[in-house]
């Protein structure tokens, strides 16, 4: 997401380095390179035109702050314009209200409506201990009403789903029936998965405007494909229109989406975007933070994403028993794949370190495709040990070593050489978690 972006920008705040001020000329120059960049990433060019006036009202003229370079002074005029284009304020789920708060998705046909109505329903269990109630309406495809069925059942309990019937109605009828099972059933949240088109009709419309004055949604909010870039903006303004919006979902921004949906649709509709879908699995909806996706367009990094990454990967009570562990010299195998499939939680190599400032140029390149390699390599050499094995890396004789390798596909020499590694990091880990190691971290903190 964004990459191509992000190395165009990079490129282009690099040519201005070296000037002592911001002048119109070198201000003009980079602003036509900009706005390249922009539209190359499929932003809508009205979008682009009104973010570009805005920089360059503020640019042109202004002294480099202290400790800055002209570069960096025209970074953080774009990072604050760029934050303003996507809604400044991270948008909010708004579903206060007494009874049953009812959330309506609609969106085009592929568009990921169903697997996006599977996804909230996960983020309110997780974040709001929410019980939803899923709710198919798509009846013109029986494919989509069975597909969020068993999406609904990975979600599992405490969610639920009606069982809409595959034989016709009216969809504002069955929403009704719906609503009444769902308080039956003692849900709290009715998710409804509407009836898509490959484009906006009237057809289209009339019905989710009955299904809307039937339920009277609390939230009204959009899927658009992200990977449709300026076209996603389209369907927001008619959907809009046509029935309103409180908010939007961008869906399949991990793929080779270019950033110009996620760029323009606030501009356009008013709307904030309050989710982004990342990924097929359930858990793979995040929340939308405008300053923390203007930090990684331009390779600032965003350690806060990293840190609830690692939150959520982390079980407190674990981290504390491995605490333990490391003081009492008791790390075993099984303790250090536990901690490779926690890194694993979290996303990529790559993805982690785009997080990091500083560290974007090291998440390209061969040499990181090698280490995420590494790291399957070792989760497989360490799930063909047995149990006592991992628990005992001292019995691991030249026999063990070679049935090892040859159940992990690898050699006994890579055998070797992770228990080598595996030992020099437990013995480091030791040093660390002692009270000579935080002494020797607090004299290097010291010393920066």
């Amino acid at each position: 997401m964004f990459d191509s972006l992000s190395d165009k920008l990079e490129g282009v705040f690099r040519k201005i380095r070296g000037t002592g001020k911001l002048t119109e000329a070198n201000v003009e120059e980079a602003l036509r390179d900009v706005r390249m960049a922009l539209l190359e990433a499929d932003v809508h060019f009205q979008v682009a035109k009104s973010f570009l006036d805005k920089v360059r009202e503020r640019a042109i003229g202004q002294e480099v702050l202290r400790s800055l370079s002209p570069d960096q002074q025209l970074i953080k005029i774009v990072h604050e314009e760029l934050v303003g284009l996507m809604g400044g304020a991270t948008g909010k789920l708004e579903l206060s209200g007494d009874g049953i708060a009812t959330i309506m998705l609609v969106g085009l046909q592929g568009s990921g409506k169903t697997t996006t109505s599977a996804k909230l329903a996960t983020h309110l269990i997780q974040t709001r201990q929410a019980r939803p109630f899923l709710v198919p309406l798509d009846l013109s495809r029986p494919a989509a009403i069975q597909q969020l069925k068993t999406l609904a059942g990975q979600v599992g309990s405490p969610a639920g789903v009606f069982d809409t019937p595959e034989d016709g109605g009216m969809p504002a009828d069955i929403a009704t029936s719906a609503i009444a099972a769902a308080k039956a059933g003692g849900f709290d949240t009715v998710i409804f998965d509407t009836a898509g088109r490959l484009a906006i009709d009237e057809e289209l419309m009339a019905e989710l405007r009955a299904v809307r004055d039937t339920v009277h949604p609390r939230q009204t909010l959009l899927v658009a494909d992200a990977m449709t870039g300026q076209d996603a903006v389209s369907v927001a303004t008619g959907f809009r229109d046509g029935i309103g919006l409180d908010g939007v979902v961008l869906s399949k921004m991990e793929g080779d989406a270019r950033g110009g949906a996620a760029l323009s649709i606030h501009h356009v509709t008013e709307r904030p975007i309050l989710f982004v879908g990342m990924g097929e699995k359930l858990d793979a909806l995040e929340i939308f933070h405008p300053d923390r996706v203007a930090s990684r367009i331009l390779g600032m990094g965003d350690v806060l994403s990293l840190i609830e990454k690692a939150e959520a990967a982390y079980d407190e009570n674990k981290a504390l028993e491995l605490q333990r562990k490391l003081k009492k010299d008791e790390f075993t195998l099984e303790d250090f794949r536990d901690q490779l499939q926690a890194v694993k939680k979290m996303g990529s190599i790559g993805d982690l370190l785009k997080m990091i400032p500083g560290m974007k140029k090291l998440a390209k390149g061969g040499e990181l495709e090698g280490a995420q390699g590494e790291l399957t390599k070792i989760e497989a050499i360490i799930d063909s040990m047995t149990n006592q094995e991992r628990h005992n890396h001292l019995i691991l004789n030249g026999s063990r070593r070679k049935r090892i390798a040859k159940g992990s596909g690898t050699s006994v020499s890579d055998v070797n050489k992770f228990l080598k590694q595996y030992q020099q990091t437990r013995k480091m880990m030791k040093k660390l978690s002692s009270g000579a190691g935080r002494g020797l971290l607090a004299q290097l903190q010291g010393g920066r």
